[in-house]
């Protein structure tokens, strides 16, 4: 890996170059290691998703769209032999619809567009995407909200067919979940108020009151590193960034991802940019699907040589970043995936 210079982001008004500039070379800090890939030019366009809980009725999916634009002129489509009868995959393409556990609120990975009403960001895009591989229909993603803490019970109970949302492998949550990928390489980083004291270690928060994300690597890492750190959890980022600022804890911990898209929104906070850990991001999928698994690999396999994650990467992300699309991570190089 390269090692980085530790900077510090104080959020943003306007982006300004200098700090563009420095997010370019942590993302290409967070993927110095992996296999190389060559990305395309940015192509504009996306399908609307359908909001709501699943009904699981095939008049629920959307009709076929004559030559789909955009985006979609490159993506990949699943051919009849790659979706045996009575898979998940078939399952999915007869109900027209694939169901997409994920974030309402998290900035540049899967929020909704209050002009459009649609879904925006990089793991909202990619579902879309592996929706259109299983079912060839450029509107067949329904996206609802996950939490942190219930993504394995929805996997579990059948309530949503894949994960998109930030979520990291580990060897615990790989003993309930299925992991496609890793699709991105991310890291642990501490936010403080503006104005506030800056820690650069997670030893450092040794006997203070840290903010974390419920369910997240985050907890596991303070407690190794600072054990007397007092932990208050809370369920979205969103809640976190709002308890940060309203002084509920002297700093925050969460995937460098999350953090750089909060600082770069959101004034009030800085953020220490020094990656402490290395968070390989997964689809989660349903415990003990390996067929369903190697069906999202060989996507993901399709969209990094094509260009077409590189394409997603540059709409999302690398609005808020300098330079181009990182070189994903090799499929299956972290335990648990």
């Amino acid at each position: 890996m390269v090692t980085t210079t530790r900077s510090h982001i104080l959020g943003r008004g306007s982006v300004r170059p200098g700090f563009l500039a420095l997010i370019g070379v942590l993302v290409a800090t967070l993927t110095a290691c992996s296999a190389s890939v060559s990305p395309s030019p940015v192509i504009t366009g996306a399908p609307t998703s359908v909001i709501g809980q699943p009904s699981g009725a095939a008049s629920a999916a959307p009709s076929q769209a004559a030559n789909p634009g955009g985006i979609y002129a490159n993506a990949p489509v699943a051919a009849a032999s790659d979706i045996p009868a009575g898979s998940t995959m078939d399952k999915i393409k007869q109900r027209g619809v694939l169901v997409i556990g994920g974030s309402m609120d998290a900035p540049i990975w899967s929020q909704i567009n209050p002009t459009t009403g649609q879904f925006e960001g990089f793991d909202a895009e990619l579902g879309k995407l592996l929706a259109y591989y299983v079912t060839g229909k450029p509107e067949a993603a329904q996206i609802v909200s996950s939490a942190t803490q219930t993504r394995e019970a929805l996997l579990g109970a059948g309530t949503v067919d894949v994960v998109f949302q930030t979520y990291t492998i580990t060897a615990k949550r790989a003993t309930q979940v299925n992991f496609a990928g890793p699709y991105f390489t991310s890291g642990l980083v501490i936010a403080t108020a503006k104005g506030k004291p800056i820690f650069t270690s997670l030893a450092a928060l040794a006997g203070q009151t840290v903010i974390a994300g419920a369910n997240t690597p985050a907890v596991t890492a303070i407690k190794a590193e600072a054990p007397t750190a007092k932990i208050v959890t809370f369920g979205t980022d969103p809640e976190c960034v709002q308890a940060l600022e309203q002084g509920r804890g002297v700093a925050y911990v969460q995937d460098q991802a999350l953090l750089l898209a909060d600082g770069a929104a959101d004034p009030k906070l800085q953020i220490d940019t020094n990656p402490l850990t290395s968070e390989p991001y997964g689809i989660g999928l349903k415990f003990g699907d390996t067929q369903m698994k190697t069906f999202v690999n060989n996507w993901l396999q399709k969209i990094y040589a094509n260009g077409v994650w590189a394409q997603v990467w540059k709409e999302t992300v690398g609005t808020v970043v300098v330079g181009n699309a990182p070189t994903p991570p090799k499929l299956g190089s972290v335990a648990g995936s």
